[in-house]
């Protein structure tokens, strides 16, 4: 009862800290737009972090402070800016209040995202100091191709090695926007080209070019669609892990730390290439490699473990773990070259969206849920490197809230920008009731948008509405 309490502690404790992290990012944006209108000489009405009716709010300074209850943004509210009353609602502003100079409205306005590529600097500096994790992305040979896949059809084998996607040379399957998986999971073409080098039983390669198609999965309901796969799974060591009591494995005396390197006589690249030919429950013989660099022999017949009778998906195994063999290391970007990759990243998403052929669409970007669960998994990492990645990811949420609000758009800081140089170019202010119209049809397509991402942020966070599948630890009657 105590563990089951300190565990809905611990994850109380985590969702505050999202929460947290959330509303520094929007005060130091917000804290932008108030410290900028206070140097140029604005009435401020009101500070309030998140959206809505206030469900908390102080005066202090001639300011009301205040927390709204819809989770998403915030404002300061200053009259001189414009009419934005369906936005910030009604302010409680002085008649006599003079208007604005179009200069002053565009400092006030670029101020907040200002203040965001500045918190984003302060982030980047601490993980220059502290490290961010890098995982180690292996190299981009292919470890297991899935039967009647695309990439089956198309010819690819065990133990190709993938120098090319859709012309991009790789090295490296997964870690960055630049790896095998990566490129073929946002690929803008309506095929995949795969340039490979296959090994020959004599050492030498021969190249190939090879043209697959792709799947995508079923979009369920409440569920985004899934990324393009072509049915090929990195190479990766097959080393044993814990053996299970009773297990066909403790049975045929294998040995944790013992590599897997061939079944029945035919080379394995891949973990999950072992766990496939066990699924038939047939005798097997395996060639292995123990720690010393000796080779060995065992026979095996996989079997079902008794808690896994009757239940869907169960498989006969052999009764072993894994040992992961993916590496963390730590790397010092400087925090230019963080602000610099978070700035090609949103480069590339919308480059994707916007590709006529890719499957990259707009329904793809997380709002705050989704950010949050994201958050969340980070924290809640087994290594302990949750904080470093969280940190990493707030450069980039804060270089992304930064670059978002400078858009050209209305409401947005950006759009209070272009029209400050409006006003400039006029020399008079822009119709307030053109403007209001304006703005009110921009705010049903961005509340529009805000609710249809949050719907499948909820989604995907409640696993699509699917129930899960996964099996208990495996038991044996020993």
């Amino acid at each position: 009862m105590m563990d089951q309490i300190l565990s809905y502690l611990h994850t109380a404790g985590i969702i505050i800290l999202v929460i947290l992290l959330f509303n520094v990012m929007i005060f130091v944006h917000e804290l932008g737009h108030f410290l900028a209108g206070k140097w140029r000489g604005a009435y401020i009405d009101r500070f309030q972090i998140w959206f809505g009716k206030p469900i908390y709010s102080v005066k202090k300074w001639g300011v009301t402070w205040g927390l709204g209850w819809i989770p998403a943004g915030g404002f300061v509210s200053l009259p001189q800016m414009g009419d934005m009353e369906s936005i910030e609602g009604s302010a409680d502003a002085p008649q006599d209040l003079k208007p604005l100079k179009p200069l002053d409205k565009i400092i006030i306005a670029a101020a907040g995202p200002l203040f965001s590529l500045l918190l984003a600097y302060v982030f980047a500096v601490i993980v220059w100091s502290t490290g961010k994790p890098t995982v180690d992305g292996g190299d981009s040979t292919i470890g297991y191709v899935l039967p009647d896949s695309p990439a089956a059809a198309a010819g690819l084998q065990p133990g190709d090695r993938i120098t090319a996607v859709d012309g991009q040379p790789v090295n490296h399957w997964i870690g960055d926007m630049n790896g095998v998986s990566e490129l073929i999971a946002l690929g803008e073409h309506s095929t995949v080209t795969l340039d490979i080098e296959r090994p020959n039983a004599d050492g030498s390669t021969e190249k190939h070019q090879i043209v697959s198609g792709f799947t995508q999965e079923d979009k369920g309901w409440l569920q985004r669609s899934g990324m393009r796969k072509i049915g090929i799974m990195p190479a990766q060591p097959s080393i044993i892990g814990p053996i299970f009591p009773g297990s066909p494995a403790a049975k045929a005396g294998l040995e944790s730390g013992q590599r897997i390197t061939a079944v029945n006589g035919q080379p394995v690249y891949s973990p999950i290439a072992v766990m496939s030919c066990a699924e038939k429950g047939e005798p097997l013989q395996l060639e292995l490699t123990n720690s010393d660099g000796s080779t060995a022999q065992r026979d095996i017949t996989p079997a079902l473990p008794d808690n896994w009778k009757g239940k869907e998906g169960a498989k006969p195994i052999m009764g072993f773990g894994w040992v992961n063999p993916i590496e963390v290391s730590l790397e010092h970007p400087s925090p230019q070259q963080q602000v610099n990759d978070s700035l090609k990243l949103m480069y590339d998403t919308v480059v994707k969206i916007a590709a006529p052929d890719s499957s990259v669409g707009m329904e793809h970007l997380s709002g705050p849920v989704g950010i949050g669960t994201h958050l969340y998994n980070m924290l809640t990492l087994p290594d302990g490197s949750g904080w470093r990645w969280v940190i990493w990811f707030a450069v980039v949420l804060n270089v992304n809230l930064a670059v978002l609000n400078m858009l050209p758009l209305p409401i947005v800081d950006g759009g209070h920008v272009v029209m400050g140089f409006i006003e400039m170019v006029r020399r008079k202010p822009l119709p307030e009731k053109a403007l209001a119209a304006v703005q009110g049809s921009f705010l049903i397509l961005l509340l529009g948008f805000f609710i249809f991402v949050t719907v499948l942020d909820v989604g995907d966070a409640a696993g699509g509405g699917k129930d899960s599948l996964e099996l208990p630890q495996p038991i044996f009657q020993q």
